[in-house]
């Protein structure tokens, strides 16, 4: 919930500028208000939502439904962020449903999971984010989320300044390709592999290229660093080839 329709317009003249050297895919997040500026400058490839309704268009007032972002030029959204479930209690089964909303729209979700430093140091965090990411695998399937892309955000490092280590964030992305890769069949396994699994914990310019040069991170689930597009720009440009 940052930035004005003049701090949007400055923040794309820089993105806008340098984003053709960039290798990798660069997707752009913004509040619903700002989503048709974003729309003058990038592609839908290249656009996405912070948020969806779960429900069909219809009788929701103050609600965004799926088909409506797709209207206004997005070609993605985050379903399931962490503060959207801290916030505004959003279950697991809710944060499914959002996802497959998203894909009957015709877009491409970005699910985000994540533990609380209570639960990490209670030595809960795979149990929790393999109940996040079942709720999510049991209602779309491996190959529908693939077509999207999961993040993992671990709560106890957002905007705290802490981040885990490139190891632990690693081992945490292995344990997930192997949950998708568990769920028996020829195709999902062919999913695991395809599946973008992303880092979303307080990721900066000074350790992007470590983090994301471990084999099972492919790429960056970006907050504040991403409120200034040079930092952003230079946190994309790390991805690896």
């Amino acid at each position: 919930m940052n930035g004005s329709r003049s701090s949007t317009d400055l923040w794309l003249n820089e993105f806008a500028a340098q984003k053709s050297a960039l290798a990798g895919d660069a997707v752009v997040c913004a509040p619903y208000l700002y989503l048709e500026q974003l729309r003058r400058a990038l592609s839908p490839e290249e656009i996405g939502a912070q948020d969806v309704s779960a429900h069909q268009p219809g009788a929701y007032t103050g609600d965004i439904a799926a088909e409506m972002l797709r209207d206004a030029g997005c070609g993605w959204v985050i379903v399931g962020h962490s503060e959207r479930r801290q916030w505004h209690a959003e279950t697991d089964a809710i944060v499914a449903q959002k996802a497959e909303r998203v894909l009957q729209a015709g877009l491409r979700p970005i699910v985000c999971i994540g533990e609380t430093l209570q639960q990490r140091e209670a030595g809960h965090t795979q149990a929790v984010l393999s109940a996040q990411l079942a709720a999510v695998l049991q209602r779309i399937g491996a190959e529908r989320l693939a077509s999207g892309a999961l993040a993992y955000e671990p709560v106890w490092a957002i905007g705290t300044g802490r981040t885990a280590t490139p190891e632990q964030a690693q081992e945490v992305h292995a344990a997930l390709r192997a949950q998708v890769r568990a769920q028996g069949h020829d195709a999902d396994a062919t999913a695991a592999r395809a599946l973008r699994i992303l880092y979303g914990g307080s990721v900066k310019p000074a350790n992007a290229v470590e983090l994301f040069a471990q084999p099972d991170i492919d790429g960056g689930l970006i907050g504040g660093a991403s409120l200034v597009a040079r930092d952003f720009v230079a946190i994309c440009a790390a991805v690896p080839t």
